[in-house]
């Protein structure tokens, strides 16, 4: 046995960390308002990964919007498949060869894109690739008998029990309504108190804008219907939604569309709701989930849910400091700009993983651009899956943020999209493998949008195949990649059969394409081209499949003549290069951009998520990733502030990280969909486009996690981008490449104490702090090689370490 394994050895019995540093208890997190919600950006999202609600909490009539993430129009569309565009690919490519970009472009406009309507160019509910749409409403209208003067008024969301409450008094009687989406019973329920017996009075009602029926039995609503498949047919999705009501004391009546509550003490609403998309008996899963609640107590219903809920949420803790629980959410939000509140940062990263657990489960749907909620039966840009970032930027936080298991809706979708890639690739290009554009839906839509402008990215399935690789760096688990590998070279053999090499040097690159909703102009031209080859995302993202597949066939132990030619297009590849200004380009060649300061950031793939720039490895791309950001500057839409939060982070630029995150927290109202104004942070801490879209909350969660502990490079790094007022602080619980928790403590800035625990059998390397003398285990040094220590630990072991700091 070597030094170092015995030295390991005997400091696995080593638990005590310094006195100074030991991780606070669980805090007390919760959204908090005084008054109730005035718009929907107010309202509080609950969630159990399939179904939700977001109750206003108004005292005299009460809106709660309801949600199903299977409530999507549209069906398959054989139409998407265009038979003519592989005609004028030729000539598309001659063009761009030829440098006759605009040329090109409109060749594409007119003839290589999808058949049919696509889109509807972000109107699809009534076309066949559909739109996600609200469920419906529940509207309750309260009686008090007590007048109508109002005090303690408190609406909160908590954060540690996914659990919503409204509370206040009139006259002597206090109400409570309590709300949650149950984790463990799988339905929404809605309980209402008071501290005076015979107090509880209203009328409730269920309905939706449209293709939905109310009826009345006894003492339930039942709500069904079935939302348009887009070609006039019957194929349109299904659904059931059904809502009775316990009552402890009280009567209660009907109405052909209402039921009425008098006089209860405490009122029990139970909602159940299913569609047929991905369950085919969902009209007896209803009524089961339904008759299985009405037989607990909303005691034990609550017990349970928390307990499902926490199993999650618990696996992470954020301590920046002590939480305000007295002041609004909204004035924390308001007053965040203007002074230091750590805390909110960890309350807004919990959020993140609150969103996350609330917003998917297992055996759910991928969440899309607006998660699991919406409050429209048209959502913008159809609240579908966008490829060129926004839903892979939903899942950055599902493995650092230890809820690896919440990242499998997005594999299994991305492995389900294979059969219709594989025909778009054949379709369009004459290719093998598979292939995806920029959106898609849950019709497995893959073709090329109907505006070349963003529809002519056709790395958006290669991006997804990221994730797949990503989940298992975190996890290690060979019989997965196993699995996902068969998806890997499919993606990879779309690129190897139709790349073309570009005449000035012989590279490798995809044609035709586009750097994702940018345009540049050509020389002696003012006409906005989108249109080109192998812009530098495409590179980086294609760079990565092959490297990813060829370590997956390397552990596998494959070798194929697929292997053997990703070995040799790697060579052929572009190299990212730096432009005569010193930025990183954003094309083959140093196009003047329309919009320098525009919202996407594509050719930085290779700082974030990708690891092809490190300031450690690459340290001149590096600095030109850092020319680029400075250049394209600190404004953008939510979910470009928070992708460059991540970008900063990667940099090991703490302040500039979060003067980012301060940018997204930025607070902001309006619903109107814009692109260079009103970006930043809703009241309810919804991230805003605007309008509002989940992908800006989630990539905000991952970049404080980045800001944290990176791992990308081979070793752990700790604490690379900590800003200087998060001086003091410890987490727990976050995750590491190689398959292991990590808990840290730090003070001014340096870390004191931190714990490893292998999830997967392996040799972790530690990155040790400058500031650090040594790196003890059981007050013993661990041998220091070059700034880095390395444990060899079997799955299951924790190992406690001491940082001995000069």
């Amino acid at each position: 046995m070597n030094m170092k394994r015995t030295i390991f050895s005997l400091a696995i019995a080593a638990t005590t960390l310094l006195s100074c540093s030991a991780p606070q208890p669980s805090q007390e997190l919760a959204l908090r308002y005084h008054t109730p919600a005035t718009t929907w950006e107010e309202t509080l999202p609950l969630g159990n990964g399939r179904i939700g609600m977001m109750p206003d909490g108004a005292i005299h009539t009460e809106h709660i919007l309801l949600n199903d993430i299977t409530m999507w129009s549209g069906s398959e569309d054989p139409e998407a498949l265009n038979p003519e565009a592989i005609n004028y690919l030729p000539e598309i490519r001659e063009l761009l060869l030829a440098g006759s970009n605009l040329e090109a472009q409109k060749m594409m406009y007119d003839h290589f894109r999808c058949g049919g309507e696509g889109s509807a160019f972000g109107n699809g509910k009534d076309a066949p690739y559909g739109s996600f749409q609200m469920l419906g409403d529940m509207h309750i209208t309260y009686s008090y008998p007590e007048g109508d003067t109002v005090s303690n008024y408190e609406r909160t969301l908590s954060l540690n029990d996914a659990v919503a409450t409204t509370q206040f008094s009139m006259g002597n009687t206090t109400y409570t309504r309590e709300y949650l989406a149950s984790h463990a019973n799988d339905l929404l329920a809605v309980r209402i108190s008071a501290d005076k017996k015979q107090s509880v009075s209203f009328g409730v009602t269920l309905n939706r804008a449209e293709r939905a029926a109310v009826s009345v039995e006894e003492n339930t609503i039942r709500m069904e219907g079935q939302l348009n498949d887009g070609h006039d047919g019957d194929k349109g999705v299904r659904f059931l939604t059904e809502m009775t009501i316990v009552n402890n004391g009280g009567r209660i009546t009907s109405s052909d569309s209402s039921l009425t509550v008098s006089e209860a003490d405490e009122v029990l609403i139970l909602l159940s709701t299913s569609t047929d998309m991905v369950d085919k008996e969902y009209l007896t899963t209803v009524d089961h989930l339904l008759a299985e609640a009405k037989g607990r107590s909303y005691r034990q219903l609550k017990k349970d849910h928390t307990t499902a809920y926490r199993e999650k949420f618990d696996r992470v803790e954020l301590n920046l400091g002590t939480q305000d629980n007295t002041t609004s959410t909204s004035q924390r939000l308001t007053d965040f700009q203007t002074s230091d509140d750590p805390a909110f940062a960890a309350l807004y990263f919990q959020y993140g993983r609150y969103l996350m657990i609330s917003g998917t489960n297992e055996n759910s749907m991928p969440l899309n651009l607006q998660g699991l909620w919406a409050n429209q039966v048209q959502t913008p840009w159809n609240g579908d899956y966008h490829l060129n970032i926004n839903l892979q930027m939903n899942y950055w936080p599902a493995e650092v943020c230890n809820l690896a298991e919440l990242h499998k809706p997005l594999i299994d979708f991305t492995q389900s999209l294979v059969p219709s890639g594989e025909a778009t690739a054949a379709t369009f290009y004459g290719a093998e493998g598979w292939v995806a554009h920029m959106m898609t839906n849950p019709w497995r839509f893959t073709a090329p949008g109907e505006h070349a402008s963003w529809g002519a990215t056709n790395t958006g399935g290669a991006w997804l195949c990221e994730h797949l690789w990503e989940h298992y760096a975190f996890t290690q688990d060979k019989a997965y990649l196993e699995s996902i590998y068969p998806t890997l070279t499919g993606a990879a053999r779309f690129f190897l059969s139709s790349m073309i090499r570009e005449p000035n040097n012989g590279w490798l690159v995809t044609a035709p394409s586009s750097s994702p909703e940018n345009a540049f102009y050509l020389p002696g031209s003012r006409d906005a081209v989108y249109v080109c080859m192998g812009p530098t995302m495409d590179v980086q993202i294609i760079r990565e499949l092959f490297t990813n597949t060829l370590t997956a066939a390397e552990i596998l132990a494959v070798e194929d003549e697929t292997t053997a030619a990703i070995e040799e297009a790697l060579t052929s590849l572009p190299p990212m290069q730096i432009s005569e200004e010193g930025y990183l380009q954003e094309w083959l060649v140093d196009y003047e951009e329309q919009d320098p300061r525009h919202r996407h950031v594509s050719h930085l793939y290779g700082l974030h998520p990708s690891n092809q720039i490190s300031p450690i490895t690459t340290p001149e791309l590096a600095e030109a990733a850092r020319n680029t950001l400075n250049r394209r500057g600190d404004e953008g839409t939510g979910w470009s502030r928070a992708w460059k939060v991540n970008f900063w982070a990667r940099l090991h630029d703490g302040n500039r990280a979060y003067k980012l995150l301060k940018s997204l927290l930025q607070p902001t109202g309006g619903s109107e969909i814009k692109m260079n104004s009103g970006a930043g942070t809703y009241p309810n801490l919804f991230c805003a486009h605007p309008p509002f879209q989940i992908d800006g909350n989630f990539g905000g969660t991952a970049g404080i996690a980045e800001m944290l502990l990176q791992s990308q490079d081979g070793y752990i790094h700790l604490l690379p981008a900590l800003p200087d007022n998060w001086a003091d602080g410890d987490f727990k619980g976050l995750r590491v490449r190689g398959g292991a928790e990590v808990d840290v403590a730090w003070k001014n800035k340096k870390v004191v104490a931190l714990t490893l625990k292998a999830k997967k059998s392996g040799t972790f390397r530690l990155k040790v702090p400058a500031y650090a003398s040594a790196v003890q285990m059981n007050r013993k040094d661990l041998l220091n090689e070059n700034g880095f220590v390395s444990l060899t630990m079997d799955e299951g072991e924790t190992a406690s370490l001491n940082m001995i700091n000069e």
